[in-house]
């Protein structure tokens, strides 16, 4: 059975008992690892690195590129990684997915990605406390610190279980057209908090692997016959 079409190869329903002992098992306690590993870089960048001095460097050279049409530009695409954005675009994928499929342990897949990715955030940028980068920041600044980026890794986090799912389009032009597009918008997210010195390099790659991890494991979170 393959990975991308593990939920087409066995379509069978499981019992809710079944995919919450599933979903703890080999969601939530990988996450645990996930959330201990992002903790521990946070706090060796912070720490014994002293924060990356390059970094700061970096966030200059971008500020460099600003101009009032990007400025416009990237507002829009650090929006698209907003929680309340993400939580509105998720609640109406579930419910048109559930609709069309009938099936509620696929539909759940993109709400178990972003809420794994926001738990292992919330906890771990409480733990981490890093500033954030000492450049002009062009959006509000958060409550959450620096690291690790919780835009790149909503947005991450979402749109990748969205093209793992496209993987379930039979026209392969649409298939491709929509996974490559599904897959983009996390990279506008994440040049746009770039540009916007919302955050260092660091803190958006870090977002960017905490998003795609909790999408893989929201993916996998299922035990699926083997053909």
């Amino acid at each position: 059975m393959a990975f991308l079409t593990r939920y087409t190869d066995d379509p069978s329903a499981p019992t809710v008992g079944g995919a919450l002992r599933d979903l703890f098992l080999r969601a939530v306690a990988p996450a645990v690892a996930l959330w201990a590993a992002i903790v521990g870089v946070g706090l060796l960048i912070k720490g014994p690195l002293g924060g990356l001095p390059s970094e700061e460097s970096i966030s200059k050279d971008v500020q460099g590129l600003r101009s009032p049409r990007w400025d416009d530009v990237t507002l829009v695409w650090s929006h698209i990684g907003n929680t309340e954005i993400v939580i509105g675009v998720c609640v109406v994928a579930v419910a048109l997915i559930w609709w069309r499929t009938r099936q509620w342990w696929v539909a759940a897949i993109p709400a178990i990605a972003i809420a794994l990715q926001a738990t292992v955030f919330v906890i771990a940028t409480a733990v981490v406390a890093r500033p954030r980068p000492h450049v002009p920041h062009l959006d509000p600044a958060p409550p959450t610190s620096s690291y690790p980026s919780g835009h790149v890794g909503a947005s991450t986090a979402l749109y990748v279980s969205f093209a793992l799912l496209a993987q379930r389009i039979e026209r392969t032009v649409l298939r491709r057209v929509v996974t490559t597009l599904f897959l983009v918008i996390p990279v506008l997210v994440a040049w746009a908090r770039l540009y916007r010195g919302m955050h260092h390099l660091t803190d958006i790659l870090v977002g960017a692997a905490n998003g795609l991890a909790c999408a893989l494991l929201a993916w996998a979170y299922l035990r699926r016959k083997r053909s």
